[in-house]
């Protein structure tokens, strides 16, 4: 079992990060996702593996997600806030295009941003993604129509950015 995990970490860290938007939670992310494999693992194949590493992902990030939300909202004290910055003087071109990216990413509903990440990154099949997020085909086929919408709509750039 500990060699199919093994193979998955790769997948899991980007799916981890396609969730939260950052290196740091995405790791924190991926490290509480193997304690817990590595603590009730299924038993069966590693397609099984797999598919219940990427839902135990997931819903780790949503049990997370609710409560930094809660947090926030008990503290006022501006100083306990979590302020990214990020140096544009040292950023190259693809950096900048990947802050786009993840900034539409972060638009979206976690339902879309977690099929997004498993179909264009992951390269997983609608059936594949279907099962590890235990959705209907076609409930995945719709949330993934209506991201790749969303996401077009957030990245749009004018014709004097295009120009420029």
């Amino acid at each position: 079992m500990q060699q199919q995990i093994i193979r998955i970490v790769p997948q899991l860290r980007r799916f981890a990060f396609a969730l939260t938007g950052n290196h740091a939670d995405a790791d924190d992310l991926l490290q509480n996702t193997i304690e817990k494999l590595l603590r009730q693992a299924p038993e069966g194949d590693e397609q099984d593996l797999t598919k219940w590493a990427f839902r135990v992902c997931k819903n780790l990030w949503i049990d997370e997600y609710r409560s930094r939300k809660v947090r926030s909202q008990a503290t006022s004290q501006p100083e306990l806030t979590d302020n990214q910055t990020v140096d544009g003087e040292h950023a190259i071109q693809s950096e900048i295009a990947l802050n786009q990216v993840n900034q539409a990413m972060d638009k979206l509903p976690d339902d879309q941003r977690s099929l997004i990440a498993l179909i264009a990154l992951e390269g997983k099949s609608y059936k594949e993604a279907a099962a590890a997020l235990d959705l209907p085909i076609g409930t995945v086929m719709s949330r993934l129509a209506r991201a790749r919408s969303a996401l077009a709509e957030y990245l749009k750039v004018t014709p004097q950015e295009a120009n420029a």
